[in-house]
């Protein structure tokens, strides 16, 4: 996957500023897919001048006017042609995980600090992703509207998002418990 099919998939919905779009990516697409404001501002240059999206500056009154996007039918042929690729594995890099596979020959005491934060920041970002899924239903309990609603796709990419993210809370304190237990048994001082 391509930072453009990401940026094509988040214009679904609607016409998007790139300052908008930053924020979409920081809520609703950051569970698979990470990208700098600066990236997404080129990227959305890029698809303009390759007709995949088509932009319109707006004036605003007291500020700066902005550009919107949209995408057009080709970018919708370029969505559907990605859809219709075989999906790569998911490949994870976490620098993190990289510290606990070598925490045996490391002062694990700086590693499970580590874990504690990246708990509390997957705590954050699963309580951002719940919001998002009652904003995405409204009223309806989950079943009906994956029943009945007519854009189930940023639900159930949300979805995944949620279980990753409980996933990801679980194993660092887990992780963290089992280190320091291990710490504590070895007589050193634990966070």
């Amino acid at each position: 996957m391509a930072l453009r099919h990401a940026v094509l998939a988040a214009l679904l919905d609607g016409e998007y500023s790139g300052y908008q779009l930053t924020k979409i990516f920081d809520i609703g697409v950051s569970n698979f897919w990470y990208a700098a404001p600066q990236q997404l501002y080129a990227e959305l240059t890029k698809l303009e001048a390759d007709g995949l999206v088509t932009g319109r500056e707006v004036v605003q009154r007291g500020r700066p006017n902005k550009r919107v996007y949209t995408v057009t039918e080709a970018g919708l042929g370029e969505l559907a042609a990605f859809a219709a690729t075989p999906a790569k594995p998911l490949l994870i890099r976490d620098d993190l995980a990289v510290k606990v596979h070598a925490v045996d020959l490391l002062d694990p005491a700086p590693v499970i600090e580590q874990l504690h934060d990246r708990a509390m920041e997957a705590a954050a970002k699963l309580e951002v992703f719940e919001q998002l899924l009652l904003r995405l239903r409204g009223e309806l309990d989950e079943e009906t509207f994956l029943r009945q609603a007519e854009h189930i796709g940023p639900y159930l990419s949300c979805l995944a998002g949620c279980r990753l993210e409980r996933e990801t809370r679980a194993w660092c304190l887990e992780t963290a418990r089992t280190l320091g237990e291990r710490m504590a048994r070895t007589g050193r001082e634990t966070p």
